[in-house]
Formats: C-alpha cells, sequence, structure tokens
C-alpha cells in the first residue's frame, strides 16, 4: 500500500529504485588495557592510522574536484588535528589501546561541541566519519561506506559524510535520504552539485526495509513508499517534462517579459568553474576563498599563492561579473593563526569581517592580491565582507577595500538581521549588498544551520526570513543599488521567482541549480512574481507560504 513520508528536499529530480542501507557504522572497540611498554607502539599504530586516513579522504578530494575536494581536505585537516592527537597520545600513555584510545578522544570531543552548543557541531556527520575510518583501519575491517550493488538504488542512511557523498556513482545511486541533515548541511550541497535528488532530515527513514520500492521527489520533499503505477507515471511524466524544459531554456536569466534576473554561479575556486560555464552561469555570485586558506590552518597562503588562484577564475568570465567574498573564517572554519581557540560559541564570536578587523594584514595581503589578480582583465570585480552588523564595519571593510588600492565595487553580505535592518545605513558605504540566507535564517532563528532538528526553522520559505530579504531589496532600490541572493535559497526554483518578486537583483547557487531556476524563472511575469512574493509574506509558516507562492503561479 502506498504511503507518503516528507523529509526536506535539498537536490532538485526525482529517483525511483530500491532501498539500500548504507554500511553499518564500526562497532565500539574494546576497553581493555596494554602494558605500559606497548604504549610507544599503540601511539605509532594510532598516528599511521590517521595519516593513512588524511591521505585516502585528499585522495577522493582529489577524485571528485571542484567543492567535494575541498571539503574533503578540510575533513583530512580535522583528521590530524593536533589536540585531538595529543589526546590520543595521552589516553594511549595511561593505558587504552590504539582504537579505544581514537574512539575516546573523538567521542570526548564530539561531546564537548555538542554541549557548547558551537556551530561546529554542524559537522558531527564528518566528525562520526573521520572516527570511523580511522577505527576501522586499525581494527583491520572494511571502512563504512555506500553498499555495494550491481543494480541501481536509492541509498538510505542516518547521514553522510563528505568522503561517501563525493564520490557517488550517480548511474548507481539514483537518490539518497537521510534521516539528519539539514538542507545547507554538506552533504545536501554535495547531492546539488551531483545533481543527485536527495531529502533530507527525515524521521524513521532507517526503518524503511531493504529491497522497498520508494519514489524520492527531491524537489518537494516528498517519499512515495511502494508507489502505484499511477503515482510512477506521475512523477516520472514531470521528470520528463522538467528534463524538457530546462534543455530548451537557455541564455541569460529573465522572466517571461523580459525583466533580467542574472544567474550566478557560488565557487570554491578554479576547480569549480568549468561546471559553472556549462550551466551558463553569467558570472560568480560567490567566491567563498576561504578554501584556499583551508590548505594550511597554521598561516595565511601567499600573496603569489592567492593571485594565480583568484585570476583563473577571473579570466574564466571576460566581460563577467564575479562576487569575491573575503575571507570568512571561524565557527565551523576556524584557523589557528586567525580565529580564538576559546570562544564559548564561536557562531556568535570572532568571526568572518571581525577576525579581519583583528588581522588588518591577512585582509590587506588578500585584498591587494585580488588588486593584482584582476590587473588587465574585463572582467566586473566586486568583493565583499561577510558577516557585516551595521554601517561601522561596512565603512571599516571599504575602507580597507580602498587603502589597497582595489578597484571593484565593495560590498556587504546581509547575515545578520541587524543588517537587513538597518540596511540602508550600510549602503552609505557600499555599493552593493548579498544576503546569505543559510546565515540570515540561522540567526533569525537561533537555529544552527546543520542540525536536523531545527531543519524547520532552516527552512527559506520562513516568511520572517522574506521579510528580512524584502527589507534588504527595498533598500537596495531606494539607494540605487544591487542586491542579490548567494545563499542555499536561490537554488529553489519557485522560491527563486519570490526572490525576484521581493527585488533581489541577481541570483546566486550551486552551478547544477542553474538550469531549473533558469526554466521556471521564463515561465512567469515579473508581476506574478511579486504576487507570489506578497502571498508567501503574507503566510504564517513556511509551508503556507510555499504553497500560497505556487498558488499564484499555478492560477489558482
Amino acid at each position: 500500500m502506498e504511503t507518503t513520508l516528507r523529509g526536506v528536499g535539498v537536490s532538485h529530480g526525482v529517483a525511483i529504485g530500491e532501498v539500500r542501507h548504507m554500511g553499518t557504522a564500526v562497532l565500539e572497540p574494546p576497553a581493555k588495557s596494554i602494558p605500559a611498554e606497548e604504549a610507544g607502539r599503540e601511539q605509532g599504530r594510532a598516528r599511521q592510522a590517521v595519516e593513512a586516513v588524511a591521505a585516502d579522504l585528499i585522495a577522493r578530494g582529489n577524485l571528485a574536484g571542484g567543492e567535494a575536494q575541498h571539503v574533503l581536505e578540510a575533513q583530512a585537516m580535522m583528521a590530524q588535528d593536533p589536540e585531538l592527537m595529543s589526546d590520543v597520545d595521552r589516553r594511549i600513555a595511561v593505558g587504552s589501546t590504539a582504537e579505544r584510545a581514537v574512539y575516546d578522544a573523538f567521542a570526548a570531543y564530539r561531546a564537548l561541541l555538542a554541549n557548547a552548543g558551537e556551530y561546529l557541531a554542524g559537522r558531527v556527520a564528518d566528525l562520526d566519519d573521520v572516527r570511523n575510518r580511522i577505527v576501522a583501519r586499525l581494527l583491520g575491517v572494511p571502512m563504512p561506506g555506500v553498499p555495494d550493488s550491481d543494480e541501481p538504488y536509492v541509498l538510505i542512511a542516518r547521514d553522510l559524510a563528505p568522503a561517501d557523498t563525493a564520490l557517488l556513482d550517480p548511474t548507481l545511486v539514483l537518490g539518497f535520504v537521510t534521516e539528519e541533515g539539514g538542507p545547507t548541511s554538506h552533504s545536501a550541497i554535495l547531492a546539488r552539485a551531483l545533481g543527485v535528488p536527495a531529502v533530507v532530515a527525515l524521521p524513521g527513514a532507517g526503518e524503511l526495509a531493504e529491497g522497498t520500492v520508494v519514489a524520492v521527489d527531491g524537489s518537494t520533499g516528498e517519499i512515495f513508499v511502494d508507489p502505484s503505477d499511477e503515482k510512477r507515471a506521475e512523477l516520472e511524466s514531470a521528470a520528463a517534462a522538467r528534463k524538457a524544459a530546462l534543455s530548451a531554456s537557455t541564455g541569460p536569466g529573465a522572466t517571461s517579459d523580459g525583466h533580467k534576473v542574472p544567474l550566478l554561479a557560488n565557487v570554491g575556486g578554479p576547480g569549480d568553474v568549468p561546471a559553472a560555464i556549462e550551466a551558463g552561469a553569467e558570472g560568480v555570485g560567490l567566491f567563498r576563498t576561504e578554501f584556499l586558506f583551508l590548505d594550511d590552518s597554521k598561516q595565511a597562503p601567499s600573496e603569489e599563492k592567492q593571485i594565480a588562484a583568484y585570476r583563473a577564475v577571473l579570466e574564466a568570465f571576460p566581460e563577467g561579473r564575479v562576487v569575491v567574498r573575503v575571507l570568512d573564517a571561524g565557527a565551523d572554519k576556524p584557523l589557528d593563526f586567525l580565529t580564538p581557540a576559546d570562544e564559548p560559541n564561536p557562531a556568535l564570536g570572532v568571526r568572518g569581517l571581525r577576525s579581519l578587523l583583528d588581522h588588518p594584514e591577512v585582509l590587506r595581503t588578500q585584498l591587494t592580491a585580488l588588486a593584482k589578480a584582476a590587473e588587465g582583465l574585463p572582467v566586473y570585480l566586486e568583493v565583499m565582507a561577510p558577516m557585516v552588523a551595521d554601517r561601522i564595519d561596512a565603512k571599516a571593510f571599504a575602507d580597507a577595500c580602498r587603502e589597497a588600492g582595489l578597484r571593484a565595487k565593495f560590498g556587504a553580505m546581509v547575515e545578520i538581521p541587524s543588517a537587513a535592518l538597518r540596511a540602508r545605513s550600510i549602503l552609505q558605504e557600499v555599493e552593493f549588498l548579498s544576503l546569505g540566507t543559510n546565515d540570515l535564517a540561522q540567526y533569525t532563528f537561533a537555529a544552527d544551520r546543520q542540525v536536523g532538528a531545527v531543519s524547520r526553522l532552516q527552512d527559506p520559505w520562513q516568511p520572517a526570513l522574506l521579510d528580512l530579504v524584502a527589507l534588504s531589496a527595498d533598500a537596495a532600490r531606494a539607494e540605487g543599488k544591487s542586491c542579490g541572493v548567494c545563499g542555499e535559497a536561490a537554488a529553489d526554483p519557485l522560491l527563486a521567482c519570490v526572490l525576484t518578486g521581493l527585488g533581489v537583483t541577481s541570483l546566486s547557487m550551486g552551478a547544477a541549480s542553474i538550469p531549473y531556476v533558469r526554466a521556471t524563472l521564463a515561465k512567469y511575469t515579473l508581476a506574478q512574481c511579486e504576487r507570489a512574493a506578497n502571498a508567501a509574506r503574507a503566510a504564517d509558516s513556511a509551508d503556507e507560504a510555499r504553497s500560497a507562492a505556487q498558488a499564484v503561479l499555478s492560477g489558482e
């Protein structure tokens, strides 16, 4: 009998197939003691296992490329964290085996993060995966991972670590469903990059029996268990129509009556550029430069290394628009040379622009590198600061840009409610705004963006969040300046229409989402988008807002 479950759709498309479950996690090692004379050997075993796992993660990243490479390199750094290794050594010195010491050290770190309510707690799946891989190597058992199957299937897991998501074979893994995670988790972002339909935050997903046939709608978040022939036909027809619309839609982003909405790509470095170009991106709306800095948490990359990376991206979009976000460190992206190690809540501490203003030499080097990278190129360079709270922040950033001799537009990201509420004041100092809806939702609703339990409050359809978007867009319009969206909200085709109706002037997203957004925007007039936006803001919940906008656009 057909039943319907609902999670959070995070990657477009429909997948129909049999359920296969993620491989069983590593069992807890036995708590047995070792003689003192064996401590040195066990410490050596632990270090060898850590280095092997880190090397494997880096190798997987090199194979995957793009966004996945950056994520896996960061995860390799997590495996080699010196504080964790010191704790492992200490536990072995007092009698633990290598595998038990690793297990307990990671458990303590995990509990510390969770109890402190840190933003980094959103990376628990990454942390658990690193632990499991190290322990598996020490125990000599197979690594946890995706199941072996000769036939295509729908993957079910509690959560998917980046190392698993990055190398999923789309010819075998038709789609995936997780019990945990959120719309901005690493798994969700990588699923969109792979073009694999995905649903996250579905309670009870693990209870679906192996071999059960399910239909996954990554757009709506619906899971149809044992779908009827009629439901299959309906979903397959909708998927075929969507594919045809994508193929027919080309060129710049615009509504059906010609209102231009540039569609830009979010990139982490040169490796993400080919996919953006193939998708028809009109430029880059978010160049996340922090991935360049995460290569070495001990020191900032040299000016020369930065120039080379920046120029590679700038050259790819001649006469296009490239919006660069300066280093956004802190919280889940700590850097030893920049961010405090003892903050009780890094998400609310010294992160983003605050870190850079505390270390002006790092900001100065980055801005100088950007200026040199853009020399002689016809690209329209724009540089923006993360975590701007008020006009004082905006002025400090604009002053730093001018002092570095940067010939570009200076902008501010709107990720804090105060920036949206005082957007017009901030625009006295900068030339554009860019809404980071992931963090804006987190700070508006006090809901960690990586915790599945609060995913309802992370939904970008929340009317309160739309109100803040409207405030920012209205302020930019009044000042004759632009206001884009570079958060994951822009990747939702229906929401892209609503954002356009709210007055947003450009949309930036993962490359895989650009065709979907382009095709959907082209179906509606600006007036329809505005009516849909008004209907969504008048609702009292995210679900009601989505339904209201859909009703307007479908003519109901």
